[in-house]
Formats: C-alpha cells, sequence, structure tokens
C-alpha cells in the first residue's frame, strides 16, 4: 500500500489489490490554502453525510464505494480506529472524467454575480427574471474542467460534447440533474435546501460510469436552513462560512503561512458540520 494523494482535505491510498482508502481529515481550507487549525470531527460529518447519499442514490448510478468498514481495509486502518473510524471508506479505483459538473438549482454565486450584469451565465442568456437566491425554473447542469495549477474553468455543455461526445455528456447531465432532485427531495423534508452541489464521475475497470469522489457533502455543495430562506439575501448555510468571514474580517484570506483559528470559529464551524450531518442522517453522533 502507498499514499498516492495528501490533498486538502483528504489523504488517499492505493492498496496492493488496485482498490484505494480515501480518509476525510478534519482540515479546512479556505481561499485556497490550507489553515493551521483543524476543525474536530469534521472530516466524519463529510465521510458520513457523503455515504448517506452514495446510499440514496444507487438505483440512478452506481458508485465507487466499495466498503466503510475498517475491518475490510488495510491493517494500518483496521487496528487503528480511533484515526479512521467514521472517516474512511474503500472505493474502486477509477479513470476519472477531467470534469466537475455542477448543477444549479437557485440564483446564486457566480451564477448570481454574472446574471447581474448582463443576464448570461456561461456566456449564454438566462431565461426569466430573477432575484438572489431564487429558485431556477429547472435545475441547470454547467461543468468544469479541472485544471492541474489555479482555478477550474466554467465551459459550456456544447464544448463538453464536442469533448466526450454529445451522447454521454447529455446521459451525464440527465444523470446529475436525476441524482439532485432525489437528492432535494429527501433534505427538503429535513428542513434543508440544496441549492447547487458537484458531482465527479469516472469509468471503472468494466468501463461503466461511476459515481465517485464525495456527493452532497457541505464542502461540495451549498446547503441553506428552509425555516430562514428567503429570496433577495443571501441565506444562512452549512458550510465554513463562518471561517471565511473571519478571514475577510482580519485580512487573512488568501495569506500564507496558514493563520491559526480563533476557538470560538472552530467551535461554531464544527457544531455547523454536525448539525447538518445529524439533520441529513437522522444521528444524533458520529459513527
Amino acid at each position: 500500500m502507498k499514499k498516492i494523494i495528501s490533498g486538502k482535505v483528504r489523504e488517499v491510498y492505493e492498496t496492493d489489490e488496485g482498490q484505494l482508502v480515501m480518509v476525510t481529515t478534519d482540515r479546512i481550507s479556505a481561499f485556497d490554502v490550507i489553515l493551521n487549525s483543524t476543525i474536530p470531527n469534521k472530516g466524519k460529518a463529510l465521510n458520513q453525510i457523503a455515504l448517506y447519499w452514495f446510499d440514496l442514490t444507487k438505483d440512478i448510478i452506481p458508485n465507487h464505494i466499495v466498503s466503510a468498514e475498517l475491518s475490510d481495509m488495510p491493517n494500518l486502518f483496521a487496528y487503528d480506529k480511533e484515526n479512521y473510524q467514521g472517516r474512511t471508506i474503500l472505493t474502486k479505483k477509477l479513470k476519472m472524467l477531467p470534469y466537475e459538473f455542477i448543477v444549479r438549482g437557485y440564483m446564486f454565486g457566480s451564477m448570481w454575480a454574472e446574471y447581474k450584469e448582463n443576464k448570461t451565465f456561461c456566456g449564454k442568456p438566462v431565461e426569466g427574471e430573477y432575484v438572489q437566491a431564487q429558485k431556477l425554473a429547472e435545475p441547470i447542469v454547467t461543468p468544469s474542467v479541472k485544471n492541474n495549477e489555479g482555478h477550474d474553468e466554467n465551459i459550456t455543455m456544447d464544448r463538453l460534447r464536442a469533448e466526450i461526445g454529445a451522447e454521454e455528456a447529455n446521459r451525464i447531465a440527465d444523470i446529475c440533474v436525476k441524482i439532485y432532485n432525489k437528492c432535494y427531495e429527501d433534505a427538503k423534508k429535513k428542513g434543508l435546501i440544496i441549492a447547487d452541489t458537484k458531482f465527479e464521475f469516472g469509468y471503472d475497470e468494466n468501463g461503466v460510469l461511476t459515481l465517485g469522489d464525495e456527493v452532497m457533502t457541505p464542502d461540495s455543495s451549498r446547503f441553506w436552513a428552509a425555516e430562514d430562506y428567503k429570496t433577495g439575501v443571501s441565506p444562512r448555510s452549512y458550510d465554513k462560512q463562518f471561517v471565511r468571514d473571519w478571514l475577510i474580517e482580519n485580512k487573512l484570506n488568501g495569506v500564507t503561512p496558514a493563520p491559526e483559528l480563533p476557538a470560538e470559529i472552530v467551535e461554531k464551524t464544527a457544531a455547523l458540520y454536525k448539525e447538518c450531518y445529524t439533520k441529513i442522517t437522522g444521528n444524533a453522533e458520529y459513527k
């Protein structure tokens, strides 16, 4: 077994059998900088929320999960429950597509910023009149290219069709909307609104399109509290906004070496991840 990736949040190992072990740490990044603080149990929240959604959507598309049981993993993980329990998964190794597929259900974020300027998004006209945080008539899929350096690049569906073929591009977009709609309805019953999210896909050893990476976590999605939601303002969200706001307020956004977060910001952020986890899974405590 060897470590092949040490990312902003995840450590990824390749097993001797050609599978992957993914460990979701408590690290937190903002403005492309890994901060010099961790958020207690953030990794467990992300991992267990993703497992919930992977299970819910497995009838729509296969996913990369092999097991979430440490006993199915190499001894390093099985014998060290304190560090790996609840935050570790064994997955298939996929041939990943070099794209992210963002599903947007609401007029918000970068879409709102561009729409305000000229009523377009990704260079195409947006039909209808919208205010900030208003639900779109239909969810839309906006792909982006994953760049090795710098930020990902938004591209049009037409460009995606040209690069991977129209049939496959349309199939993936259709799957994205089906996953989003199913998860949206489930979250809505629990007092959450999924405003937008991103998916990543790859092909398994048999060439089968497979959902990979993470799915519907606070790090890859925008969750709003339904009880506070109204249009025209930025709704309360379940993510690392406390961290971003503190960094901006103290002019530390994007600064290296990474700063330490105040205990209060750490505690508030940890509580928000825990609340999101409990609302989605129904579990009061992490597994």
